[in-house]
């Protein structure tokens, strides 16, 4: 899990594009900006572009080449939070987020139906409402954290030796927002 407290890099990554990109070479592994280019449907200039501008800050390097003339580029971490500290850009990064997992989430609906059981019964939104101390809600994101981390390093994004079969993308979301007290205190 990476923290990016610099809000230049965090407003750097709260681009579509560029979240696009990060996601398309870490599920596909290391690609080069052509290759990115055709499959999201855009110049290859534009895509160049902004690898170089999510390297500049540390979301993607370049990867082994075959040999000098190409330029395949990799990510550099697969889970990331972000200070909330670096306000505006934090805020903008998050909005984005919320739309991409709601059209995750849209997409899956459509096509539920048609998947095993399995990934039917065991995915999709649970929710839960409860009361938490500070401490508490450290505690809780530690404990995610602790859960997620071990299966992230197991299956590195762009590594498709390192997953065993059967496995799929799976984007996890975490969205923890405290409420508003209620007049009564409660």
């Amino acid at each position: 899990m990476s923290l990016v407290s610099d809000p230049v890099a965090i407003r750097a990554l709260a681009h579509p594009l560029r979240l696009k990109l990060r996601e398309l070479i870490g599920r596909e592994g290391p690609m080069t900006a052509a290759q990115a280019a055709r499959e999201l449907g855009v110049s290859q200039a534009l895509a160049s572009h902004h690898l170089r501008q999510l390297a500049k800050y540390g979301f993607v390097e370049q990867a082994e080449a075959a040999d000098n003339r190409e330029r395949p580029w990799r990510v550099t971490a697969t889970s990331y939070w972000w200070d909330a500290e670096a306000g505006l850009a934090a805020d903008a990064l998050e909005q984005l987020l919320v739309q991409r997992a709601a059209g995750n989430l849209a997409g899956w609906q459509r096509r539920r139906g048609e998947e095993e059981p399995v990934w039917r019964d065991n995915t999709g939104i649970g929710q839960s409402l409860v009361y938490l101390t500070a401490d508490e809600m450290v505690e809780l994101r530690r404990a995610l954290d602790a859960l997620i981390d071990p299966l992230v390093e197991r299956r590195r994004l762009g590594d498709a030796a390192a997953r065993p079969e059967g496995a799929r993308p799976v984007d996890l979301t975490i969205i923890c927002t405290p409420l508003p007290p209620t007049p009564s205190g409660g």
